[in-house]
């Protein structure tokens, strides 16, 4: 056995005292957000987890060594370095094996959370079926991941740079429980509403800790992650219709730069944040703040209904 995962004191204290745990992904902090706002509102996830009552472990790959609970100067390397790998499931033995930094996504994060023994995790939104994916066939391994991986991810639902409906049919086909938090309607991301009802809800944190006890107690059943959705906050999330504004010409752009696969999604959320003249930014990180507030509360409830 190759040991490439090192879970740092405070993350490896808490697992062996039992207390909640909330997993975050640093895609986000390599990829997903400017300088300083990537460091900055990673470091502001970590204390809405702690206000919450649970203990973050930001993830993250340095010099090949998979990172279970990076420190502030590791999330400040993964914000400022300039060639950071993004990793997903099929890219983790690489990069480990070829000492490289890399930053995970969100199908990275969970199987590292699940081989470290971390139910819940926090993100901004996942990914999903392309725009144009019934053709390119671009549909994002978080998908897979969320069907075969015993973590609940607490999101904003999926990018709305997507496919959202097909997101959607994608998730049922793989068996993913999509759950609104408070609320009946997919999330947009940027946006409250997608006109996307979901056939599961609920209304606390203690409710979604027993979703995710039955989902994962079934006797003889292969089940995997548990999707909850979280709406942005209403003080800064998009109307529908100045969000597709922005996210139509966004990728018109990427088209006629011929920007694809891995580095679609960030480029598109560079896009349409300066489209948006940085309203899409400031709801990006009210979210991300906003999922990992809630996700401290539900490990909180999940611990102690254990």
């Amino acid at each position: 056995m190759v040991n490439v995962l090192e879970i740092r004191e405070e993350v490896g204290d808490a697992l062996a005292a039992g207390k909640p745990i909330v997993a975050l992904e640093s895609t986000v902090i390599a990829h997903g957000l400017p300088r300083p706002q990537n460091v900055d509102t990673a470091l502001a996830m970590e204390a809405a987890v702690r206000e919450s009552g649970a203990v973050p472990a930001t993830i993250g790959i340095l010099e090949g060594r998979i990172i279970v609970g990076l420190d502030g100067a590791g999330i400040e390397r993964l914000g400022t370095a300039e060639e950071v790998v993004k990793v997903s499931r099929a890219d983790l033995a690489a990069v480990s094996a070829g000492k490289r930094m890399g930053a995970t996504t969100v199908a990275g994060t969970m199987v590292v959370a699940a081989m470290a023994g971390i139910r819940t995790f926090a993100t901004g939104g996942i990914g999903g079926v392309h725009r144009g994916g019934d053709s390119s066939m671009d549909v994002s391994a978080d998908l897979t991941e969320l069907g075969r991986t015993q973590v609940a991810v607490i999101c904003a639902g999926a990018k709305a740079i997507l496919d959202l409906p097909r997101t959607l049919e994608v998730l049922e086909t793989l068996g993913v429980p999509v759950v609104g938090f408070a609320t009946r309607e997919f999330p947009a991301f940027y946006c409250r509403e997608s006109g996307l009802a979901l056939l599961h809800s609920v209304r606390t944190p203690e409710d979604a800790a027993k979703m995710m006890s039955v989902q994962w107690g079934m006797q003889g059943a292969q089940m995997g992650g548990i999707l909850f959705v979280n709406p942005p906050p209403a003080e800064s999330a998009l109307p529908g219709e100045e969000q597709e504004e922005f996210i139509e010409a966004a990728l018109a752009e990427a088209k006629k730069q011929g920007i694809s696969g891995k580095q679609a999604t960030p480029f598109l959320l560079r896009e349409v944040a300066q489209l948006s003249q940085g309203k899409a930014l400031r709801t990006n990180v009210d979210l991300l703040i906003s999922n990992a507030r809630l996700a401290g509360r539900i490990a909180t409830a999940y611990c102690n209904l254990k």
